[in-house]
């Protein structure tokens, strides 16, 4: 028996998601790896509509992963932690490969450079208050997105995927970045290549099956800002 499935059949580790969350990073990646899995869906934002789960995640986040005694809050680690503790490494690259550093980068840029300035945008477009939400902020923070996809412009160039030539839990972390600023109307400004790695990865089989999940009970999704409301949005 091999090591993760040895795992795999010695405790079933829990995902708790929201519709369109950076849950969705976790749950694919479970997917994809065919790690038997509970999962339980929330509405979004769990704080506010799911008061219970506090009593669980003090943050009130999602992903909230349970596997054994570990307990994760941040999805691109859930990722990597997958790889490393069921000894998946068809979806992940071990520390003597030459591109194990620019593998780990990917991972953390996903959310540090790329989901990070998406979230004040979706907060001050659409999860504050009409009299709370700030045009300002808005546009500020689509340019710093747009202008921090100039790595992934370059890189992506001739590669089907990000590292090592093959499919990584690295395009998993990246690819929910551009899937949320699809829903927020920014794939229209993406480069060629870009959209094109973006239509490609969120057609894998796995995808399409986890991507939809919890949409039924969700009370929110991100939806298109009217960027002719935005002036000057490339100056």
């Amino acid at each position: 028996m091999s090591e993760h499935n040895h795992l795999q059949n010695k405790q079933r580790p829990k995902l708790w998601h929201c519709y369109t969350s950076r849950s969705l990073r976790a749950l694919w990646a479970l997917e994809e790896m065919s790690i038997d899995y509970e999962l339980e869906t929330l509405p979004f934002p769990p704080r506010m509509f799911a008061r219970e789960f506090l009593e669980l995640n003090s943050l009130g986040t999602v992903p909230y992963f349970v596997d054994g005694d570990t307990h994760m809050t941040e999805s691109s680690a859930i990722g990597l932690y997958l790889v490393e503790r069921y000894q998946r490494y068809d979806f992940g690259l071990k520390a003597d490969h030459p591109e194990y550093g620019d593998y780990l980068n990917w991972l953390f840029h996903s959310d540090a450079t790329l989901t990070f300035p998406q979230t004040l945008v979706l907060r001050y477009s659409q999860l504050e208050p009409p009299e709370r939400r700030q045009p300002q902020v808005v546009e500020d923070y689509y340019k710093w997105f747009l202008a921090r996809l100039k790595r992934l412009n370059s890189h992506i160039v001739g590669r089907e995927f990000l590292c090592d030539e093959r499919f990584t839990v690295a395009d998993i972390a990246v690819v929910f970045a551009l899937y949320l600023g699809d829903g927020l109307g920014l794939s229209q400004f993406y480069e060629p290549q870009v959209l094109d790695y973006y239509q490609r990865m969120s057609a894998r089989p796995a995808f399409q099956k986890v991507e939809p999940i919890g949409k039924e009970q969700s009370l929110f999704s991100p939806t298109p800002y009217p960027f002719e409301n935005v002036p000057n949005l490339f100056s």
